[in-house]
């Protein structure tokens, strides 16, 4: 019986099998078994041989295998503590990451603060500068500046509560402006009915001048007795000695608190209003200049004079005042004190 090594274990069976089923019976059992002892020897011999042909290169393998295996235990391990590393500077990195994120938002909040804290100082800088101006008597000024105050600064800090504060004060601040107008209106009115009799005196003493300037030249020019005080011709002829009676060395009217009261309400849309104070407190300087009864007498006779100066300053003023502010009060609400002198006109 012959064993041939077959390429798999299958047909290794096949020809077993047969080889069993005949010597499987009678005699031939110790000769199988012969066989097959004698095939396992070779088998061992086989592979001992092939065992001390690569046994050398078999043990370097296994060596080199070893030394692989020792390296990659310790690259796994080198593998292991950088991963711990990576994590912990990624763990650490992540902090500096989110601390970075939050000083980031702090310092915003920081320039916020600081941007808007830089515009309250601002409102609140040019709220001081109106009341300084306001207490300097600077009104127009401060008008100015409060409405710039109103319409620019203040629609920066809307969200602030000083903004509302300061919008709900700016209608008390316009009318302590109004307020302090009127005062040095009323004021200014107090000196010029102080100054009317003095003005008065002025204009009859120059009226009195032009008179006898008149008389002086009728008298050289017969033909010029056709011509009265204040006609075309004796307005000619006087003319170089024309005198202005309210700016001179002996009295000057400034009618600035006047035309600075008018700005400060034309600006505040309060001209209608104004008007009809500065009309009532006339009227009523007017009428105080008829309250005292006067006889004519003679010992009363320089109350009477003291009067119609009083009456004629008062005339020049309502005349100048009307030619600098046509529209301050009505023609007829001033016509009785009218007259025509050019004296009286600056």
């Amino acid at each position: 019986m012959k064993i041939v090594i077959s390429p798999s274990d299958t047909d290794y069976l096949d020809q077993l099998i047969p080889s069993i089923k005949e010597y499987g019976y009678g005699n031939k059992t110790s000769q199988l078994l012969q066989v097959l002892s004698d095939f396992a020897a070779d088998r061992e011999a086989e592979i001992e041989r092939q065992c001390n042909t690569n046994h050398q290169e078999f043990v370097q393998s296994v060596n080199q295998l070893l030394r692989i295996r020792e390296g990659t235990v310790t690259l796994t391990h080198e593998i292991l503590d950088l991963n711990q590393s990576i994590q912990a500077s990624t763990e650490k990195l992540v902090e500096q990451k989110k601390a970075l994120v939050e000083s980031r938002g702090v310092r915003q909040n920081i320039d916020e603060a600081s941007h808007a804290l830089e515009d309250c100082l601002e409102v609140l800088r040019l709220a001081n500068q109106v009341q300084e101006l306001r207490d300097q008597k600077k009104h127009y000024a401060a008008l100015r500046a409060l409405d710039e105050l109103q319409s620019v600064h203040l629609q920066g800090v809307t969200q602030y509560q000083l903004s509302e504060l300061i919008q709900r004060s700016v209608p008390a601040t316009q009318k302590s402006i109004a307020e302090a107008v009127m005062a040095d209106l009323n004021t200014w009115l107090f000196r010029v009915r102080e100054m009317s009799q003095y003005l008065g005196e002025l204009s009859f003493y120059h009226t009195d001048l032009r008179k006898q300037r008149q008389k002086e030249r009728t008298e050289k020019k017969p033909y010029l007795l056709n011509f009265k005080l204040n006609s075309a011709i004796e307005l000619v002829a006087d003319e170089h000695e024309e005198y202005n009676l309210l700016k001179s060395e002996d009295l000057e009217v400034d009618f600035t608190p006047l035309f600075e009261a008018l700005h400060i309400h034309q600006s505040l849309g309060q001209m209608d209003t104004f008007k009809a104070d500065y009309a009532a407190s006339r009227r009523a300087q007017r009428d105080l200049l008829l309250l005292n009864s006067i006889s004519l007498v003679d010992e009363e006779l320089g109350d009477l004079h003291t009067l119609l100066e009083d009456i004629a300053g008062f005339a020049i003023m309502e005349r100048a005042t009307m030619k600098r502010v046509p529209d301050l009060r009505s023609t007829t609400d001033v016509s009785f004190w009218s007259g025509r002198s050019r004296l009286v006109l600056p």
